[in-house]
């Protein structure tokens, strides 16, 4: 199994994203804005934590969210968040290597930096899964960080790309984390379509130190 229990204490611990990024919202208006009937998208969610900002904008615009997250404490504040704000959408706890979820189910598969927390092996299972519950032609988002990126050099490697706890920089306390290549991305996504890679680049620390982070967004 690719989760890290770790996860279960960081959403015990911390408050998490309300709103999404806005790549997301590029992502969700490109694809389905011009749909008429928006409940009849059906949009997962892989890693969607306690009911984040990419489950609650999928939600508050109308759309068919499942939300699917191994912790146990992440799927108990999602149903209750969505519950308090009257918001519709499911969410249920499993992992991602296993989606209980038939083959072509959704229109899109949205991750923002779940993925990312496991290594190349763990990740290739899941990226499988994806492409399994996904409709023909079906779109695939997914943000990941970035080899290079700050953190990227500090931790216990597990393998080319992943270090397990990161040192420092946004990523650390979280378990595993996979800083990808333009070259591992390809062909992981290999049985995809339509693959396209940009990044993103952001300073912190009063510019001293660089979050970089691959937008990558695909078809079945």
């Amino acid at each position: 199994m690719g989760w890290d229990a770790v996860w279960e204490t960081v959403f015990r611990k911390r408050e998490w994203g309300k709103y999404p990024p806005e790549e997301v919202v590029r992502f969700v208006a490109r694809h389905f804005y011009h749909v008429a009937d928006r409940a009849a998208v059906s949009i997962l969610e892989i890693g969607c934590g306690p009911g984040s900002g990419t489950s609650w904008f999928i939600g508050r615009e109308g759309f068919g969210l499942i939300g699917i997250d191994a912790s146990p404490t992440a799927v108990a504040k999602a149903r209750e968040r969505f519950a308090r704000e009257g918001t519709a959408g499911a969410f249920v706890r499993g992992t991602i290597d296993r989606l209980p979820f038939a083959n072509e189910s959704f229109d899109a598969v949205i991750d923002v930096v779940c993925l990312a927390c496991n290594a190349e092996e763990e990740t290739r299972a899941m990226v499988s899964e994806v492409h399994r519950v996904l409709k023909p032609a079906g779109a695939h988002f997914s943000i990941t960080p970035r080899s290079g990126c700050w953190g990227d050099d500090g931790g216990e490697r597990i393998d080319a790309t992943t270090l397990r706890e990161v040192v420092e920089g946004p990523y650390a306390g979280l378990g595993k984390t996979r800083f990808a290549t333009r070259h591992g991305l390809l062909d992981l996504y290999a049985a995809f379509r339509d693959v396209a890679l940009e990044f993103s680049i952001r300073s912190m620390e009063r510019g001293t130190r660089e979050v970089s982070e691959w937008i990558l967004t695909c078809r079945k």
